[in-house]
Protein backbone atom coordinates (compact mmCIF):
# COMPACT_ATOMS: atom_id res chain seq x y z
CA UNK A 1 0.00 0.00 0.00
CA UNK A 2 1.22 3.24 -0.62
CA UNK A 3 2.12 5.79 2.02
CA UNK A 4 -0.42 8.40 1.40
CA UNK A 5 -2.88 5.33 0.86
CA UNK A 6 -2.05 3.48 4.25
CA UNK A 7 -2.16 6.79 6.37
CA UNK A 8 -5.71 8.06 5.05
CA UNK A 9 -6.86 4.15 5.69
CA UNK A 10 -5.40 4.81 8.95
CA UNK A 11 -7.00 8.25 9.42
CA UNK A 12 -10.57 6.62 8.45
CA UNK A 13 -10.15 3.24 10.45
CA UNK A 14 -9.56 5.75 13.93
CA UNK A 15 -12.09 8.06 12.96
CA UNK A 16 -14.68 5.20 12.64
CA UNK A 17 -13.11 3.94 16.00
CA UNK A 18 -13.57 6.86 17.84
CA UNK A 19 -17.27 7.76 16.08
CA UNK A 20 -18.39 4.37 17.30
CA UNK A 21 -18.31 5.09 20.82
CA UNK A 22 -20.96 7.55 20.47
CA UNK A 23 -23.20 4.82 20.27
CA UNK A 24 -23.47 5.50 24.23
CA UNK A 25 -26.00 7.87 24.90
CA UNK A 26 -23.91 9.09 27.92
CA UNK A 27 -20.69 9.34 25.60
CA UNK A 28 -22.65 11.38 23.43
CA UNK A 29 -23.97 13.67 26.00
CA UNK A 30 -20.48 13.76 27.66
CA UNK A 31 -18.79 14.33 24.35
CA UNK A 32 -21.72 17.07 23.08
CA UNK A 33 -20.88 19.25 26.62
CA UNK A 34 -17.03 19.17 26.05
CA UNK A 35 -17.72 20.50 22.56
CA UNK A 36 -19.97 23.47 23.15
CA UNK A 37 -17.76 24.32 26.06
CA UNK A 38 -14.85 24.43 23.54
CA UNK A 39 -16.74 26.39 21.43
CA UNK A 40 -15.39 29.11 23.15
CA UNK A 41 -17.96 29.31 26.16
CA UNK A 42 -14.82 27.50 28.69
CA UNK A 43 -12.39 30.02 27.47
CA UNK A 44 -14.24 32.79 27.64
CA UNK A 45 -15.23 31.95 31.15
CA UNK A 46 -11.96 31.37 32.27
CA UNK A 47 -10.36 34.90 31.26
CA UNK A 48 -13.10 36.55 33.08
CA UNK A 49 -12.50 34.26 35.98
CA UNK A 50 -8.93 35.21 35.75
CA UNK A 51 -10.00 39.06 35.54
CA UNK A 52 -12.09 39.01 38.74
CA UNK A 53 -9.43 36.93 40.28
CA UNK A 54 -6.40 38.50 39.48
CA UNK A 55 -7.85 41.82 38.17
CA UNK A 56 -5.20 43.90 36.62
CA UNK A 57 -2.25 41.24 37.10
CA UNK A 58 -4.52 38.81 34.68
CA UNK A 59 -4.75 41.70 31.61
CA UNK A 60 -1.49 40.41 30.12
CA UNK A 61 -2.64 37.07 30.21
CA UNK A 62 -6.22 37.59 28.66
CA UNK A 63 -5.13 40.10 26.21
CA UNK A 64 -2.54 37.24 25.02
CA UNK A 65 -5.09 34.74 25.10
CA UNK A 66 -7.58 36.96 22.90
CA UNK A 67 -4.52 37.80 20.46
CA UNK A 68 -3.21 34.38 20.46
CA UNK A 69 -7.00 33.25 19.56
CA UNK A 70 -7.21 35.27 16.99
CA UNK A 71 -4.16 34.75 14.78
CA UNK A 72 -5.71 30.91 15.12
CA UNK A 73 -9.29 31.94 13.89
CA UNK A 74 -7.15 33.81 11.12
CA UNK A 75 -5.18 30.73 10.32
CA UNK A 76 -7.62 28.59 10.33
CA UNK A 77 -10.27 29.61 8.41
CA UNK A 78 -8.00 30.74 5.70
CA UNK A 79 -6.72 26.72 5.39
CA UNK A 80 -10.16 25.35 6.16
CA UNK A 81 -11.37 27.55 2.79
CA UNK A 82 -7.78 26.45 0.78
CA UNK A 83 -8.03 22.87 1.94
CA UNK A 84 -11.56 22.42 1.68
CA UNK A 85 -11.59 18.87 2.71
CA UNK A 86 -15.02 17.55 3.55
CA UNK A 87 -16.02 16.16 7.20
CA UNK A 88 -15.73 12.41 7.74
CA UNK A 89 -19.59 12.53 8.20
CA UNK A 90 -19.68 13.51 4.54
CA UNK A 91 -17.77 11.01 3.26
CA UNK A 92 -18.38 7.65 4.82
CA UNK A 93 -21.73 6.53 5.89
CA UNK A 94 -20.61 4.46 8.46
CA UNK A 95 -19.50 7.99 10.33
CA UNK A 96 -22.60 9.63 12.41
CA UNK A 97 -22.80 12.87 12.41
CA UNK A 98 -23.80 13.58 16.30
CA UNK A 99 -23.32 17.64 16.24
CA UNK A 100 -23.83 20.10 13.45
CA UNK A 101 -20.66 21.87 12.70
CA UNK A 102 -19.50 25.04 13.18
CA UNK A 103 -18.24 25.53 9.55
CA UNK A 104 -18.48 23.55 6.36
CA UNK A 105 -14.91 21.91 6.01
CA UNK A 106 -12.97 19.58 7.95
CA UNK A 107 -9.36 20.71 7.84
CA UNK A 108 -7.57 21.48 10.51
CA UNK A 109 -9.85 21.42 13.73
CA UNK A 110 -10.50 24.60 14.99
CA UNK A 111 -11.65 23.41 18.93
CA UNK A 112 -8.64 22.04 18.96
CA UNK A 113 -6.00 24.62 17.46
CA UNK A 114 -8.01 27.04 19.77
CA UNK A 115 -7.53 24.89 22.90
CA UNK A 116 -4.41 23.72 22.42
CA UNK A 117 -2.80 27.85 21.83
CA UNK A 118 -5.11 28.80 24.81
CA UNK A 119 -3.87 26.40 27.05
CA UNK A 120 -0.38 26.64 26.47
CA UNK A 121 -0.85 30.71 26.92
CA UNK A 122 -2.76 30.55 29.85
CA UNK A 123 0.00 27.80 31.52
CA UNK A 124 2.59 29.96 30.68
CA UNK A 125 1.25 32.93 32.66
CA UNK A 126 -0.43 30.96 35.66
CA UNK A 127 1.03 27.11 35.59
CA UNK A 128 -1.26 26.18 38.18
CA UNK A 129 -3.95 25.58 35.53
CA UNK A 130 -2.28 22.64 33.80
CA UNK A 131 -4.59 20.48 35.53
CA UNK A 132 -7.56 22.16 34.24
CA UNK A 133 -6.76 23.08 30.95
CA UNK A 134 -4.99 20.39 29.52
CA UNK A 135 -7.31 17.24 30.31
CA UNK A 136 -9.93 19.53 29.10
CA UNK A 137 -7.90 20.41 25.67
CA UNK A 138 -7.03 16.45 25.42
CA UNK A 139 -11.25 15.76 25.69
CA UNK A 140 -12.19 18.71 23.41
CA UNK A 141 -9.44 17.15 20.82
CA UNK A 142 -11.23 13.58 21.30
CA UNK A 143 -14.90 15.30 21.44
CA UNK A 144 -14.00 16.49 17.73
CA UNK A 145 -13.53 12.56 16.07
CA UNK A 146 -16.03 11.31 18.20
CA UNK A 147 -18.62 13.66 17.22
CA UNK A 148 -17.95 12.69 13.56
CA UNK A 149 -16.82 15.96 12.70
CA UNK A 150 -12.95 15.57 12.27
CA UNK A 151 -10.23 13.02 11.06
CA UNK A 152 -6.99 12.46 13.82
CA UNK A 153 -4.99 13.74 11.51
CA UNK A 154 -7.40 17.33 11.37
CA UNK A 155 -6.97 17.29 14.93
CA UNK A 156 -3.08 16.22 15.34
CA UNK A 157 -2.95 19.42 12.61
CA UNK A 158 -4.50 21.60 14.90
CA UNK A 159 -3.28 21.10 17.83
CA UNK A 160 0.19 21.35 15.92
CA UNK A 161 -0.86 24.48 14.57
CA UNK A 162 -2.24 25.67 18.15
CA UNK A 163 1.10 24.83 19.72
CA UNK A 164 3.04 26.51 16.52
CA UNK A 165 0.86 29.81 16.89
CA UNK A 166 0.83 29.96 21.18
CA UNK A 167 5.28 29.55 20.77
CA UNK A 168 5.50 31.95 18.35
CA UNK A 169 3.41 34.58 20.33
CA UNK A 170 5.53 34.66 23.17
CA UNK A 171 8.19 36.01 21.16
CA UNK A 172 6.57 38.98 19.93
Amino acid sequence: MQPIKHISHLDLSLCLRFNHASQYAWVRRLFRTISRLGDGVFWYTLMILLLILYRVDAVLAVVHMLLAGGACTLLYKWLKQKISRPRPYQVNTDIECITAPLDRFSFPSGHTLHAVAFSIVAVAYYPGLAWIVFPFTFLVAISRMVLGLHYPSDVLAGALIGFTIARLSFLL
